[in-house]
């Protein structure tokens, strides 16, 4: 029976068993935080009224927020084009959702620095409602960048394997 340095006792097999099984647990956090951004698409959909139903204290969007205040004169003259912003909003959540779900690592980079532009404008606009849009807003950011981070495992383990086999 050989072992290994590192497994404590643990022969070749079981080893690359423990390694496969740890690299399909990173594989499924990935999938996992992947899916929030679906979850996001959503519930910005019921924020911004682009589903036709408007929820606004749990889910607020506040770049929408703020356009809404200090564009008011253009949403005035032109009431599709809000419409539109929250559909291009949903939209690029959607985009990113497809492409973390692709193994993509930036686009969890993109949602976490998204988020985290919006987060700014729902501080300044910050009111008894928007109280919870911030935890939801900090949840969505933590979850991004576990996925983000179990990417960036994956990526070490595969240069690790590819190291082991190169000798």
């Amino acid at each position: 029976m050989q072992t290994l340095n590192v497994g404590a006792g643990r022969t070749d097999q079981e080893y690359r068993a423990a390694e496969e099984s740890r690299r399909e647990d990173l594989r499924s956090e990935v999938q996992t935080s992947a899916f929030y951004f679906f979850v996001a698409a959503i519930m910005a959909g019921l924020g911004t009224g682009a589903m036709f139903i408007k929820l606004i204290l749990i889910v607020n969007i506040g770049a929408i927020d703020l356009f809404m205040i200090y564009g008011r004169d253009l949403i005035r003259d032109n009431g599709l084009l809000f419409r539109a912003v929250g559909t291009a909003w949903i939209v690029l959540l959607l985009l990113l959702g497809v492409a973390a779900r692709k193994n993509q690592r930036w686009a969890f980079w993109v949602g976490i620095i998204l988020y985290g532009a919006d987060l700014m404008c729902v501080i300044v606009m910050m009111n008894v409602f928007t109280i919870l849009t911030v935890g939801v807003h900090g949840f969505l950011m933590m979850q991004w960048f576990k996925g983000q981070r179990a990417l960036g495992e994956l990526g070490e383990e595969a240069v690790r394997a590819a190291a082991a086999k190169a000798k």
